[in-house]
Formats: C-alpha cells, structure tokens, sequence
C-alpha cells in the first residue's frame, strides 16, 4: 500500500503534468498558485504523521527491528528525497509563478506600447490624410481662382472694348446728333414763314 506522500506526490506531478506551458516557453508552465499550495500543505502535514508511524512500528516490532530499521532508512530517505526534489520543485514553481508575474507587467508593458504605436500610427495616418486633404483644398482653391482671375481679365477686356465700341458710337451718335440739329435750325425759319400765309388767309371768310 502506497503512503500518503507517495499519493500527494503522484497527484502534484499530475498536476504538472496537466498544466500548460507558458507562451514561447518549453521548460515553464502556467500553475495555479491554490491548488499548488494546497498540495504542499498537505504534503507538509503528512510527513510527520508518517514519520510517527514509522516509528511505532520500529518500537513495537523489536523482532524485526533490524530489518525494520534498515527500511525505515531506506524508505525516510528515499520519502525525504522525494520531499526535497518537491520542496525544490514546489520552490521552482514559487519562482517560475513569481517570474510569471514579471513576464505579465512586461507584456502588458509591451501591450501598452503596441498600443501606444498603434494609436500613434493613426494619428500620423489622420494627420497625413488631413495635411493631403488640405493640400488638395488649396490646390482646388488656387486652381479656381487662378480661372477666375482668368475670367476676370476676359471680363475686363470685354467691358474695355465694350467702352470704346460705346464712346465710338456715342461720339458716331453725337456728330449726327449736331448735323441734325444744325439741319433743323436751317429749315427752321422757312417754317414759320409758311405758318404765317395760312393764317391771313382764314381771316377773309370771317368778313363774310
């Protein structure tokens, strides 16, 4: 019949056995530190429970005592052996649980770079995409009004020679203007003479 030890051991190495390794490690694995605990109280606590069993039979069987001895030696040593490989693993396992927690603050140190690269990364794509969008505005803006200073100067030339078509054909309109009033003041005393003949000559049927 196995002891006790002997099953608490079997059941930690299970234990270990099942658990999994960490990422990007074959020799560490991930353990939880209760059950872990929980196995090593127990394991504590029946050691000496066992060590007293070993020696009541030593003292009530003075028979075999020799024999007895000579495998309670052999079986002490061979338990404190195992105690002591589980004490340096149980040890290892604080150690490796407690690097753990180191490799944890370190990921999320890098986490939080990543994601600190991340985030600055698109700012650097929004600012880029914003200085692009405003290049393009300006662009867009110098573009059209370089077209309306264009239409501007065509506008201009335009009302330019519109304003010389328009004082030439004013001037044109002017000088008409003045022969027909010079042609009007030339006729206009032979108009009133013959508007004075008329008038004498209704006057002689009134005698009547």
């Amino acid at each position: 019949m196995s002891s006790k030890i002997e099953q608490i051991i079997t059941e930690i190495e299970d234990y270990i056995a099942s658990c999994k390794p960490q990422p990007f490690s074959n020799s560490r694995i991930i353990v939880n530190k209760e059950e872990i605990e929980e196995l090593l109280v127990e394991l504590r606590m029946r050691i000496p429970e066992e060590v007293k069993q070993y020696q009541k039979i030593i003292s009530n069987q003075d028979a075999i005592l020799a024999e007895a001895h000579a495998e309670a030696d052999k079986t002490m040593k061979e338990a404190h052996s195992q105690v002591d490989t589980m004490i340096a693993q149980a040890e290892e396992q604080t150690n490796e649980m407690v690097n753990e927690h180191e490799i944890m603050q370190r990921a999320y140190e890098q986490a939080n770079q990543v994601i600190e690269q991340a985030n600055a990364q698109a700012q650097q794509i929004v600012d880029n995409a914003v200085n692009e969008a405003n290049g393009i505005r300006q662009s867009s803006i110098k573009y059209t009004d370089d077209m309306l200073a264009s239409l501007q100067t065509i506008v201009r030339h335009t009302l330019d020679d519109a304003q010389g078509r328009f004082d030439s054909f004013r001037s044109s309109m002017q000088s008409s203007y003045e022969i027909v009033s010079a042609n009007r003041q030339e006729l206009s005393g032979s108009i009133v003479v013959q508007a004075e003949e008329p008038a004498e000559e209704e006057e002689e049927p009134a005698e009547d």
